[in-house]
């Protein structure tokens, strides 16, 4: 990192991706998701030594290290953006990039209507020059919600610590974090003035605790390369569901040549499920593989095999997958791509609610096949910091999930998996401009065809998404940013009656205002859902409407 101070925005990725810091207004919506003007720790680390991407970077640099990559865990990237609201999230100052002791600790402050209120503090530091340390802890809270006031309140709470050692030949690192966030199941029908809700039989409560480490080496004279990373997560609500989840990670690489490698994937998963029964649900994964790299074309092909068991349903099955991608930079700045894929999705309580929080207690999970994925896209950059990529992607999924209301409460959701062949076919686009730091935006569309197999309809899921960022730094002291989200296409089925409903198509447009006040102080203020439409992007959900919140940020 640098001691600069840079302006650092969340795009949504569709979930095959969206990983974010989640500070929570309401989940489940698109309602108040701003971009955080934030300035890089002036913590310096080793350069990062392992990108791996099926795709090769536009600009590559020749480092010491033997071949690039990163531990990714599948995901499916069809559902709608994890949105992660930030409401309150203040500037950290891009005055200070001038000036040379920058200031990494802050304290923030702020509150607004729907009874919001946020507190922050982050304390980072550097005890020796090898190790460096970052803790924050943040609570957003709402008092009231956009139905029957403190029934839809929400509060959200999060600590964490991290740490890094890092030495000429290796690298450690280790984090614990905990989160616990507060709701109700406002979605109820609506009830006369003489009946009076019960708040209690309708709160839920989750709280999540993690654990994780991870060692890398560093060290280019070591033939294999390889990283480990390990984490255990624990998860526990109000209905006594809970889940406990360790994973862990290797990656290796070892070069038969100077532009042929021998690569590996492993994964291991064990995870236990208590709801209604205990249960245990694990998987395996390995993926060994081999890339041929040259200054025109990279080739990586091989076999992705992964292992699930699960007691509950008396699972015990191993499926093989293909692993063969292709890219062709026929001249700088331009890369063509190709791949076919496939893989085992795993999907646990956590990632569930993850995407949908209203979900009912004693859900199914199960994972996702993507037998294949048939893809093709370009991607690329000029000059004057523009960048675009196209990506058209056909994939056939089993078990692939949907969400909607459930048959013996509405207010709570149940997933649905579809157990025949579904088809999806993705077309994305995305483009970016950059000029010198002033001025930046980026949008994104994605559209979606499905054809599902067993089930009527693709049951929220959007058929189109739209997201368009941008951010102005007007003064030294003075940050304005603006980001748009579209949702539409979302259908979903009030099963009591059999009708299907289509929802509104969503749009939300939020601004956020930063101004330094001193060299230590600054004054922030978020105007989130400015249409000020209750869209539902969950059936019988609306969101807040207009709203705001503002504070000032103390950082030294």
């Amino acid at each position: 990192m640098t001691k600069s101070t840079a302006i650092r925005s969340s795009l949504f990725l569709l979930t095959l991706g969206f990983s974010s810091q989640f500070a929570m207004a309401q989940r489940g919506e698109i309602e108040s998701q701003t971009y955080e003007i934030v300035k890089e720790k002036s913590i310096e680390f080793a350069p990062a030594n392992r990108v791996y991407d099926k795709v090769d970077p536009i600009k590559g640099e020749t480092g010491k290290k033997k071949v690039d990559y990163q531990i990714i865990d599948p995901q499916i990237d069809l559902s709608s953006p994890k949105l992660t609201p930030s409401v309150a999230a203040s500037s950290d100052e891009q005055k200070r990039k001038d000036e040379p002791d920058v200031l990494n600790n802050y304290v923030k402050l702020g509150a607004g209507n729907y009874g919001r209120f946020l507190g922050e503090a982050f304390v980072g530091g550097r005890p020796s020059e090898d190790l460096v340390f970052t803790t924050q802890l943040k609570h957003l809270s709402a008092a009231n919600g956009p139905v029957d006031n403190k029934n839809s309140a929400n509060a959200s709470t999060n600590f964490r610590i991290g740490g890094k050692y890092i030495r000429s030949k290796y690298k450690v690192e280790a984090a614990l974090d905990y989160d616990r966030k507060n709701y109700y199941f406002y979605g109820y029908q609506p009830q006369p003035e003489t009946v009076q809700v019960n708040r209690d039989s309708i709160r839920q409560t989750i709280n999540r605790f993690g654990v994780a480490l991870g060692f890398e080496n560093t060290d280019a004279s070591v033939l294999v390369d390889y990283s480990v990373k390990t984490s255990l997560h624990t998860l526990r609500d109000r209905y006594e569901a809970s889940e406990l989840d360790w994973g862990t990670k290797l990656m290796a690489s070892v070069p038969l040549s100077e532009s042929f490698h021998a690569l590996l994937e492993a994964d291991a998963f064990v995870t236990q499920r208590v709801d209604r029964f205990t249960y245990n649900r694990n998987l395996f994964r390995v993926k060994p593989t081999f890339k041929y790299t040259s200054d025109l074309f990279s080739v990586t092909a091989g076999i992705n095999v992964a292992n699930e068991t699960d007691s509950e349903l008396e699972i015990n099955r191993t499926k093989a997958f293909p692993v063969l991608n292709i890219d062709v930079a026929p001249f700088d700045g331009l890369h063509v791509f190709a791949g076919w894929n496939g893989d085992m999705v795993r999907n646990t309580l956590k990632s569930m609610l993850g995407e949908n929080m209203w979900l009912g207690p004693n859900v199914q999970i199960l994972n996702t096949d993507k037998d294949s994925e048939i893809s093709a896209g370009v991607k690329g950059e000029g000059l004057a910091g523009f960048n675009y990529e196209g990506k058209v992607a056909y994939t056939q999924y089993r078990n692939f999930y949907y969400f909607n209301n459930s048959l013996a409460d509405t207010s709570q959701f149940s997933i649905i998996y579809d157990p025949g062949k579904t088809k999806v076919l993705s077309i994305s686009g995305q483009a970016g401009y950059n000029f010198n730091d002033l001025f930046k935006t980026s949008v994104k569309v994605n559209f979606f065809d499905y054809s599902v197999a067993d089930l009527e309809e693709p049951w929220h899921r959007p058929d189109l998404t739209l997201n368009w960022f941008n951010a102005l730094a007007i003064s030294k002291k003075l940050f304005v940013t603006a980001d748009f989200y579209m949702l539409r296409g979302i259908k979903a089925k009030i099963f009591q009656s059999g009708e299907v409903t289509k929802l509104p198509v969503i749009a939300d447009l939020n601004f956020k205002i930063d101004y330094l006040l001193t060299r230590n102080f600054s004054a922030f203020v978020a105007l989130n859902n400015v249409l000020g439409k209750q869209y539902q992007r969950y059936q019988y959900y609306p969101q807040q409407g207009l709203n705001f919140i503002g504070g000032l940020s103390f950082s030294f």
